[in-house]
């Protein structure tokens, strides 16, 4: 098998997103190395590389990668770190050529692996931009400029969300548009089989307005407030972990309920007792190019959906999910969707059966792979593939 090493900013046991959905599939075709960014240990007296074997979809495994660095004290450590970088190459490149990585293909998430571009030999870099990482609360002041230099070097670019591409295409005209898919089969058990409700969900009635998501600055927190206080009768669920803000920021209020991380193969369970979906965001920098992976899965459990107008939620479905302008018409939308009529009802499901076909994990992937094998032949091999070949490796 061809070898792919993805390096990431997200660990491969956090929230189950793009880069665990994709690299999953594309392991059918490849040996996949996810590398971790570097973690402190209190315990150790020397710079440690451990690996271990990570998710297992359909046949594919993935070898995870991450460097255990010796500290008096635990803190972040971010990959391109001046402390780690270097032991983390020279450890990394010695398992490479134990484990005979030959050649591999280079796909990052983050710009501040650019280092590991020079460092690993590799014959095509790949760079998939999931989110405007430089809008994020904390994000190093030089992120920008290291991300437009990782553009116009990568071979291939990848976005997931409209409003990404059109800030990417400039940089490299080899760029292509793939939103966020979804795993259908996973998600529409909350909408086919009877999950009894979740001990933590037990004691919460009726009806149940429910996100799943990080939680963190993109959060519409003030919107959440207005409507926990404004509608006291409806439960506010949120199920995720609290990142790069304060805890004691979040509102507090009877019928808002704070449930903590759960694991990906648990979400259908606490989805099935949702009455309405939230994609309660704000409307700020760090989510002008958002592009969020739970629209679809929200729609894939046939839940209706209430958002906020996040620029690619009204392009790509906008047609399939209320938008809310406002506070008032947020909940306006949610007050309609909790009387929705069973007619109303099937309808909207026929019609969200039909867009879920197009944005399957399993689509995304194969046209990826596609875009891939089209930009590793030669020319000669190109002027021999067919029109329609060649049509079939392009996102339309």
């Amino acid at each position: 098998m061809q070898d792919l090493i993805c390096i990431s900013h997200l660990r491969w046991g956090f929230v189950w997103q793009r880069p665990q959905h994709l690299l999953s599939r594309l392991g059918q075709q490849y040996r996949v190395l996810f590398v971790e960014e570097p973690t402190t240990n209190t315990n150790l007296h020397q710079p440690e590389l451990r690996t271990f074997p990570g998710h297992t979809y359909n046949g594919s495994k993935i070898t995870l990668a991450c460097l255990h660095h010796p500290a008096a004290e635990e803190r972040w450590i971010g990959h391109g770190d001046p402390e780690t970088q270097a032991t983390y190459e020279r450890l990394l490149l010695d398992y490479l050529e134990k484990e005979e990585y030959h050649n591999p293909i280079l796909w990052l998430y983050t710009p501040m692996a650019a280092p590991f571009v020079t460092a690993i030999p590799h014959q095509q870099l790949i760079y998939d931009v999931m989110d405007e990482l430089s809008a994020f609360k904390g994000a190093p002041a030089t992120l920008k400029e290291q991300e437009q230099a990782m553009l116009r070097r990568a071979e291939i670019v990848f976005t997931g969300g409209a409003s990404l591409y059109r800030s990417k295409l400039p940089h490299n005209s080899n760029t292509h548009l793939f939103p966020s898919g979804v795993e259908i089969d996973h998600f529409v058990r909350a909408a086919t089989e009877s999950f009894a409700r979740p001990d933590d969900l037990a004691s919460i009635g009726s009806p149940v307005l429910g996100y799943f998501g990080v939680i963190d600055e993109r959060m519409d927190l003030e919107l959440l407030a207005t409507m926990a206080k404004a509608r006291p009768a409806w439960n506010i669920v949120l199920l995720g972990p609290v990142l790069k803000i304060d805890p004691a920021d979040l509102p507090q209020a009877p019928n808002l309920h704070y449930l903590g991380m759960k694991q990906y193969n648990e979400l259908p369970a606490y989805l099935a007792h949702f009455d309405v979906a939230l994609v309660p965001f704000a409307m700020n920098e760090a989510t002008r190019h958002l592009s969020p992976t739970k629209t679809l899965e929200y729609i894939a459990a046939h839940k209706p959906v209430v958002s906020t107008p996040i620029p690619d939620i009204v392009e790509l479905y906008g047609d399939y999910v209320h938008i809310g302008q406002t506070t008032a018409e947020f909940i306006a939308h949610v007050e309609t969707v909790l009387v929705e009529r069973e007619q109303q009802r099937l309808t909207r499901h026929a019609r969200e059966k039909q867009l879920l076909e197009e944005y399957s994990w399993e689509n995304i992937a194969s046209r990826m792979q596609a875009i891939i094998a089209e930009n590793s032949l030669t020319p000669e091999e190109v002027d021999r593939l067919s029109n329609q070949a060649l049509a079939a490796a392009t996102w339309v």
